[in-house]
């Protein structure tokens, strides 16, 4: 769990380093507090942003329910969260949301769905983090059959469409 935090919290912060904080002033004050660990404040901030629908607040607080940083841990809220923000197109949910169905964290444990998720994160995630993001979906491909990655595969091409996990 530590190296899948440590990874999780690298990704976050890059990409919450990547965008403009001046966007919208709760949401770029809400990663300042996040990147300086400031996790209540931070929360008080993005639940708001993450209700409204923003994508990145969205995976933010739903990290912040995953590590118990800020708000109470809980797998089943932070996957919650997650889904609503890689429904978006961001690729951190994405590829967070991959790794709890690897894990079974907060939704059933699903190859498959690890699999679409991890395998969309690394297509259309910025380049540092692409390599991290396909070698952890070839980790959960070395796990399964050549017909669940095809079944991975198929869901991630008709994705947004097809979505049913």
């Amino acid at each position: 769990m530590n190296k899948l935090v440590s990874c999780a919290l690298l990704a976050i912060t890059l990409l919450s380093d990547a965008a403009p904080a001046a966007k919208a002033e709760p949401l770029g004050a809400g990663n300042a507090a996040f990147n300086r660990g400031d996790y209540n404040r931070a929360a008080q901030l993005l639940l708001p942003a993450a209700e409204r629908g923003n994508a990145r607040a969205q995976g933010l607080v739903g990290f912040m329910y995953a590590t118990g940083q800020g708000l109470p841990q809980s797998y089943d809220a932070a996957a919650y969260w997650y889904r609503l923000s890689a429904e978006q197109g961001n690729t951190t949910a994405q590829y967070l949301l991959g790794l709890a169905y690897d894990k079974g964290q907060g939704v059933p444990a699903d190859d498959v769905a690890a699999y679409k998720w991890l395998n969309l994160a690394a297509a259309r995630a910025p380049k540092p983090l692409r390599e991290n993001y396909a070698r952890l979906r070839n980790a959960v491909a070395s796990k399964m059959s050549r017909g669940q990655i095809e079944a991975g595969q198929w869901h991630a091409l008709r994705w947004p469409s097809d979505s049913p996990f």
